[in-house]
């Protein structure tokens, strides 16, 4: 479904100098699986989420989505299928049950078949019928998130690329959207690559784990040959070192 090789990103700084986001990244994702991304901060696993949403554009490699490459598919008909929802989502100005079918009137859908799609999905996300009136600034910052993975999920996208999704939800929320996103894969085999700081939800939710380490791929693995106490300890010892960098 998804293919990278040997994919590079690099920005270009003052004096014309290059500095490497991600170095040598090469994976395969097919329907269904359940990719956790993890990393310190600054590691690049947001950008790795651009570069397959296309917000982002490798400086060389190569990428392929159902065995055609990236740059000669439409971008409007890529992200159509390989939807990103980032951390920080925005309304755009509109109601939540807007903000919730907009998407789907983009496509041209039918009403009635709108209006089921977004009821399953609030149902499903356990999103109070109070909320679809509800303007952007009338929710908490938990809301908009979960607004943001219901507006993804009523497209029905074959990859959805979620960056730190359980970031603003209490423990309750993420545990039932974890739940969710399992039983998405396994019953219409969508794709799901989440980055994800929080190893117990990691450990629960996936079925392959990438670990990059500043910019490089140093781990990629099936979830059960991960030694998950000792990745947990790597994890902090990293970010523990990446904050004493920048301070």
């Amino acid at each position: 479904m998804l293919r990278l090789e040997s994919v590079n990103l690099y920005r270009r700084l003052q004096h014309q100098q290059q500095y490497p986001i991600l170095q040598d990244i090469s994976f395969g994702v097919s329907p269904g699986d359940r990719l956790a991304i993890v990393g310190e901060a600054g590691a690049g696993k947001t950008f790795l989420l651009r570069l397959i949403n296309r917000l982002s554009e490798p400086t060389n490699g190569k990428m392929y989505f159902q065995n055609q490459e990236y740059r000669q598919i439409p971008v409007i008909q890529l992200r159509q299928q390989v939807m990103l929802v980032q951390q920080e989502s925005k309304l755009l100005g509109m109601t939540v049950g807007e903000a919730l079918a907009y998407p789907l009137i983009l496509r041209g859908l039918p009403k009635q078949t709108i209006q089921e799609k977004v009821s399953y999905w609030q149902e499903q996300l356990q999103i109070p019928e109070q909320w679809l009136g509800r303007s952007e600034v009338q929710l908490s910052a938990g809301q908009r998130q979960l607004i943001a993975i219901a507006r993804a999920l009523v497209t029905q996208p074959q990859i959805l690329l979620l960056d730190e999704p359980t970031s603003a939800l209490d423990t309750a929320t993420s545990t039932h959207l974890i739940s969710i996103l399992k039983q998405l894969t396994q019953t219409q085999s969508t794709a799901i690559l989440m980055v994800n700081r929080h190893i117990d939800l990691v450990q629960e939710f996936c079925t392959h784990l990438l670990h990059l380490q500043q910019g490089q791929l140093l781990v990629n693995q099936p979830a059960s040959d991960i030694d998950w106490d000792r990745l947990g300890s790597s994890l902090m010892q990293a970010e523990t070192q990446a904050i004493a960098e920048w301070t």
